[in-house]
């Protein structure tokens, strides 16, 4: 005889099943895993951490000091992050002009409301994307420079010898990249913003979009404030303070051997990103609130 149990057996033996899952514990190589995770992250907040401070620390107590020494290694830095970059960065301006700037200004003219394009240009450009992808460029060209080249003096043992010699890896090696990639990144953003909004104009005139010159620069200059400007410096500045910190960590901080400087070069690409990335969400709620 077939015995029918009908749903209500299938219920219970659903909800048993469902209830044994959750009453199993979590398997231990799940519990090992985030747990080398989660440890492996906080020891990592506090390397930086202690390293920016270090840094910082040096920047201001050993400014006056060596300054024949350091200045020129300032400009070298200098160099090699903002003005090698900028043809690379002008030529990202008129690509991001062109594809979505000029895209835009001809989006609001066919809809009628050309009273937004200082507000939006200032918003996309001004605010968000030319700081951020002038970030990502430096990171891309002088920041994994930094990890290579002082991942391969911590292997070769040239460190050690400047601390034999009496002299501060950190005031020799680390000074420089902060100030020369800040002033370089701020440099190469007023570039970049300046490029694209040209670009864009221009873009948008070849479209015969009736907008003339003045009232699109009118618009501009009505839609920024003083706000804007000290915003965007402070996010320029921290941003480079961010990619050469964390690419400075990975390449001098640690004991690395030559098979260890890409792994390096990848962890530090990664964590700039998010560095960078987090900074700009906690810009983005300051405009938001101010």
């Amino acid at each position: 005889m077939v015995v029918n149990f009908g749903p209500v057996a299938v219920a219970e033996s659903g909800e048993s099943s469902a209830a044994r899952v959750w009453e199993t514990p979590l398997h231990r190589s799940y519990v090992n895993f985030f747990g080398r995770r989660l440890v492996g992250f906080i020891q990592t907040i506090h390397g930086l951490g202690a390293f920016a401070l270090i840094s910082l620390g040096a920047l201001v107590s050993k400014g006056h000091t060596a300054r024949r020494l350091i200045f020129p290694l300032v400009l070298q830095q200098l160099a090699s992050s903002g003005l090698r970059l900028l043809p690379m960065i002008l030529f990202l301006a008129v690509a991001l002009g062109l594809v979505i700037i000029g895209q835009t200004v001809s989006l609001l003219t066919r809809v009628g409301v050309n009273t937004l394009l200082g507000t939006v240009m200032v918003t996309v450009v001004v605010r968000e994307l030319g700081p951020l992808l002038t970030a990502l460029l430096l990171l891309s060209r002088s920041g994994t420079a930094n990890v290579i080249e002082l991942g391969t003096s911590r292997a070769m043992g040239e460190v050690e010898a400047l601390e034999v010699l009496g002299i501060d890896p950190i005031h020799y090696f680390v000074v420089p990249r902060l100030l020369g990639m800040s002033l370089g990144l701020f440099a190469l953003t007023v570039y970049m913003i300046l490029g694209a909004l040209v670009s864009g104009y221009a873009w948008a005139f070849l479209q015969d979009v009736p907008i003339q010159p003045g009232d699109y620069f009118r618009q501009l200059a009505s839609s920024l404030t003083g706000l804007d400007f000290v915003l965007l410096a402070i996010k320029t500045i921290l941003f480079g303070l961010i990619i050469s910190v964390v690419t400075c960590y990975y390449g001098l901080a640690q004991p690395l051997n030559m098979q260890d400087v890409s792994r390096a070069t990848v962890r530090a690409v990664a964590q700039s990103v998010v560095g960078c990335v987090l900074l700009d969400a906690l810009f983005i709620v300051i405009y938001l609130v101010a």
